[in-house]
């Protein structure tokens, strides 16, 4: 594991020279409609640039069977255009020489993600991190610190990200300090290294999935990088209040993960099917051979499970019911 992350890492390309972070591959768009994210702190970088390729893959690589489902809208990158922005970059690399001292020349520097809401993603980028310990990715805490999931597991870190109002998810790419890291067990209050020996926590010495930066390091050995702004097909369907979804409401969450090209034959479909052109089994078979069956489950599954609660409800009550009548 710990050589498909070097592989993917490598893959990315970073290069932190003296001021910048450079990639002769990225290209900015001045015309982001992302304006809080956007400005002196943070600039969007082109689809068509090697960049945007190589992050956009590592991200989708690292959500797993989500990443079908998953729509990269936009990344944004540190553009280091301020002396503040500049002194923290200065900073984080007399920290990371420091720990290669220590450490016998490495200072172990990973790439880690980071999910949270919008405003947490804007305040850290902007200050740094203010608080730790209260969002740990996938809900299982290993100590108080930071969590960060490592590169190949990005789906932890969107799991840790909030939609915003828009219907948008947010996650960093950080570099993160390791240096010498000691395991931390699940459920551990540890909030500090165990001795002078060791830097930082992770789950698994050799297989990392979890990178812990306690809270003396958070906004020293931890460097963001870039922001990813995506979609999700769970994160995009409303919580439903029945067991029931029309077919007008699925149309309308189709369109957040459908080419137009698709979405004007799911329309011409459905018009067909209420001008009684077309029968409902017909339109049905349509709408799954365009959309596909795949986004159609996850689309349909919180109204699946809300079907299966309200059935499990109603065995529960029709049970209850002859309990009362034997008394």
């Amino acid at each position: 594991m710990d050589q498909i992350q070097g592989d993917v890492e490598s893959q990315i390309s970073l290069t932190i020279d003296g001021d910048e972070i450079s990639d002769s591959g990225s290209v900015c768009d001045e015309t982001s409609p992302f304006g809080l994210f956007t400005g002196d702190v943070f600039v969007q970088i082109g689809e068509g640039s090697l960049e945007h390729g190589m992050i956009k893959r590592s991200f989708l690589t690292g959500m797993g069977s989500v990443a079908k489902y998953t729509n990269v809208v936009a990344i944004h990158k540190n553009s280091l255009s301020t002396l503040t922005r500049k002194a923290r970059l200065e900073s984080f690399q007399l920290f990371s020489e420091a720990v290669a001292e220590k450490c016998g020349g490495d200072a172990n520097v990973r790439l880690g993600w980071f999910g949270g809401t919008r405003d947490e993603i804007l305040g850290i980028v902007k200050h740094g991190f203010s608080h730790c310990g209260r969002r740990p990715v996938n809900g299982q805490s290993y100590g108080v610190g930071v969590h960060l999931a490592s590169t190949q597991f990005s789906i932890d870190g969107a799991l840790s990200s909030d939609v915003d109002e828009d219907g948008l998810k947010h996650i960093l790419l950080c570099r993160v300090i390791m240096g010498n890291m000691e395991v931390i067990c699940p459920g551990s209050n540890q909030f500090h290294p165990s001795s002078q020996n060791f830097d930082s926590g992770v789950d698994n010495l050799l297989a990392p999935r979890r990178y812990i930066v306690w809270s003396a390091n958070m906004n020293s050995h931890i460097f963001p990088i870039f922001i990813i702004n995506f979609l999700s097909v769970q994160a995009n369907v409303p919580k439903p209040r029945t067991s029931l979804m029309t077919f007008s409401a699925l149309i309308s969450i189709l369109s957040r993960f459908l080419n137009p090209p698709k979405m004007a034959l799911i329309d011409k479909s459905y018009n067909d099917f209420r001008g009684n052109k077309i029968t409902k089994p017909q339109f049905i078979n349509s709408l799954r051979l365009i959309a596909g069956d795949g986004l159609l489950l996850e689309v349909l599954k919180p109204y699946t499970q809300e079907a299966t609660a309200m059935d499990v409800s109603a065995k529960e009550y029709k049970r209850k019911l002859l309990v009362d009548q034997t008394r």
